[in-house]
């Protein structure tokens, strides 16, 4: 079954509500995946020169202080840090790719779940209730956010294997729904150089995305393609830096609605989720056509 939620704010006026006014939404889709549960969050973001990296490390204790003190040495520029549970989120001031190289060779125990300018990307294993509770999401702000709860089918019930699944720089993917054509499909990403650390068919449609833009493609044409390479069932939502996406497939047979109003854009596997939201009472609501595109970005 598994759940999606997602807000979007058009203006500041519930910025610094945005954990608060959502969180009532992943706990609503619990029923749909008690399993794991996971957000991305947007906003904090860091200027040029500068990259976001979300890291978590199995051990509670892990010292982080001590991975900062080596970015500085090693890369010599600042580093701003803060721990969230077992997830920290670091702001570099050095090239993306640089960071990344040090972490592969001196932090390779450390779980890379986000890059980028904007995103945080936090994730675990269990309810969203005590996931919510655990990383405090009520008290968070920001811009937009998704967020996911799994009820495991193609995979392993692990931290791993839960959602939101990074797609590339400041992006990531929320599914629900089953591929099944993921096998053959891996196959042929991983010979194009993608990487995969589960077996989840969601990572597979995660990693598609990914090698898409890779060769060039715009979001729209990256998804457009996925209408046609994968075969399955599937509500997607996508998180960019700007905004969001939610694409259904061509039959549509996984349930999505949206709200929208003046101020904000919402969506959810199910209506019950959107039911908190401020002003839900007037807003527009809709089910989202089969094979269509929705965008909602700042900058579109």
């Amino acid at each position: 079954m598994c759940g999606i939620v997602g807000l979007y704010l058009k203006n500041d006026k519930y910025e610094s509500q945005l954990g608060a006014l959502f969180t009532p939404m992943l706990i609503a889709m619990t029923e749909r995946g008690p399993d794991s549960a996971g957000f991305a969050i947007y906003g904090d973001e860091v200027g040029d020169g500068w990259v976001k990296i979300t890291l978590r490390h199995a051990d509670i204790d892990y010292d982080w202080n001590a991975l900062s003190e080596g970015l500085k040495h090693s890369l010599g520029g600042e580093v701003i840090w803060f721990k969230n549970d077992r997830v920290a989120v670091f702001k570099v001031q050095a090239d993306e790719a640089a960071v990344i190289a040090y972490l592969e060779q001196y932090a390779s125990d450390a779980d890379i779940l986000s890059t980028g300018k904007s995103i945080e990307i936090l994730k675990e294993v269990g309810l969203p209730e005590n996931i919510s509770s655990s990383f405090n999401l009520p008290a968070m702000k920001g811009t937009h956010i998704i967020g996911h709860t799994r009820m495991a089918t193609e995979s392993a019930v692990t931290m791993a294997g839960s959602h939101p699944f990074s797609t590339g720089e400041d992006l990531c993917l929320v599914h629900n729904g089953s591929l099944s054509n993921h096998n053959g499909l891996r196959e042929v990403l991983e010979d194009a150089g993608i990487k995969f650390k589960t077996e989840n068919d969601s990572e597979v449609a995660a990693g598609y995305l990914a090698h898409q833009l890779q060769t060039g493609k715009t979001l729209a044409e990256a998804l457009d393609s996925a209408l046609e390479d994968l075969d399955g069932f599937f509500t997607f939502t996508i998180g960019t830096k700007d905004g969001f996406a939610v694409m259904r497939d061509p039959i549509a047979c996984k349930p999505a609605v949206i709200a929208e109003t003046d101020d904000y854009v919402a969506m959810a596997s199910e209506y019950q989720a959107l039911t908190t939201l401020p002003g839900i009472e007037d807003a527009k609501v809709w089910e989202p056509e089969a094979a269509t595109l929705y965008v909602w970005e700042r900058n579109s």
